[in-house]
């Protein structure tokens, strides 16, 4: 199989990155040290290559009622143009078809960014939804195609500024923005630029939407700025400290977003109706979503591992890593609703049975260790 290229796959492979298979897409897993690239994000600045994820316009007059009935979480929450939501969008039987952010620029134009390896199926999603709704909304999706948006996310303490060295004519326009806030600058020497305070690191920055044919060109600018190159090693660990889910791993279509961690995003509470909200309704949370540090030596948490509870219940680690911040061993992990935050659990390593302590997510934000 021939895997996807986004429009910086010269440019990882001229700075020696180690290239994976992510879901289809060639993309850098690191450039050398995964754990500088960690740091750097921490203490300093590092940018990622995103472009593999989808931009989808949403455009029409009735694109608001649309999404009211498409996303779990309210829409309704974005009234002033250039803000954000975090959502998921649910099948019927309550399952996470994808978690996306949703930007609203006016009544009639608002963007989705969804993850890679779920594109195809969300945009066939939508487009299903959208026709059997009879709500006329031109979906387009730009990530191939004419007119395609490339993005960088560029994460850290010093991101905003030095993407400002870059970019000077968009400082008085993102200056402001408070965080799930965009604005798009019309005018720049890399064309009309995004520029959203969003990321999946737990630390400040921007991600940057740009046309495709002037991605590298700034890509290569931000590195002449000090902005470190970052692959997905140290995207993996920086969200996983910052208690973020990944797609795939810590939910899918088989779970229900209140079993992960995502209640917060799940608007349960207004009158209006979504798709999955009655099978929310039905089921309820049947498990908490909780962060662990393995408390003894003898091995690294991983994905599937089981999570003993002391009652005897059980469940298990969706995302582990060593935490490059912390010098521990920490988890995501579904748990028995009989777990809380501050108890002992064990988890089933090879042939081990190793205690770890449950802790309220996330372990990392804004360089600052919260969970010991």
């Amino acid at each position: 199989m021939t895997l996807k290229a986004t429009p910086l796959n010269s440019a990882h492979r001229s700075l020696g990155a180690k290239m994976v298979d992510f879901g289809g897409w060639d993309m850098p897993v690191n450039y050398g040290s995964q754990i500088e690239e960690h740091n750097a994000v921490r203490n300093d600045a590092g940018m990622f290559d995103v472009s593999h994820m989808c931009v989808v316009d949403l455009k029409g007059a009735n694109v608001r009622a649309f999404l009211r009935g498409l996303l779990a979480n309210n829409v309704d929450k974005l009234q002033v143009p250039g803000k954000a939501l975090y959502s998921a969008m649910l099948n019927p039987d309550g399952g996470v078809i994808d978690d996306l952010i949703v930007y609203y620029f006016s009544e009639d134009w608002f963007r989705l960014v969804v993850n890679a390896g779920t594109a195809e199926k969300d945009v066939a999603w939508m487009t299903q939804q959208n026709e059997a709704s009879g709500a006329g909304v031109g979906i387009t999706q730009r990530r191939d195609g004419n007119d395609p948006i490339a993005l960088i996310a560029v994460q850290g303490p010093n991101a905003r500024a030095k993407v400002w060295q870059v970019l000077p004519g968009t400082q008085a326009a993102t200056e402001p923005l408070k965080p799930f806030n965009v604005v798009i600058v019309p005018d720049t020497p890399f064309g009309e630029v995004m520029v959203a305070r969003t990321g999946y690191t737990g630390e400040d920055g921007f991600e940057v939407g740009v046309p495709a044919s002037q991605v590298e060109a700034l890509w290569n600018a931000f590195a002449a700025a000090g902005i470190k190159p970052a692959g997905l090693g140290a995207r993996d660990t920086l969200r996983l400290e910052a208690g973020m889910n990944l797609y795939g791993q810590d939910m899918d279509e088989s779970v229900n977003p209140l079993d992960a961690g995502m209640g917060w995003t799940v608007d349960l509470v207004s009158e209006r109706d979504f798709i999955g909200k009655s099978a929310l309704q039905a089921k309820g949370q049947q498990a908490n979503f909780v962060g662990l540090i393995l408390r003894e030596k003898g091995g690294i948490l991983r994905a599937h591992q089981k999570v003993i509870a002391a009652s005897g219940n059980s469940g298990e680690i969706t995302s582990g890593t060593f935490s490059p911040s912390m010098q521990q061993a920490i988890a995501l992990a579904r748990v028995p609703l009989d777990v809380a935050v501050g108890d002992t659990v064990h988890v089933e390593i090879r042939d081990k049975k190793l205690a770890a302590s449950v802790v309220k997510l996330p372990f990392v934000r804004n360089g600052k260790v919260l969970a010991s």
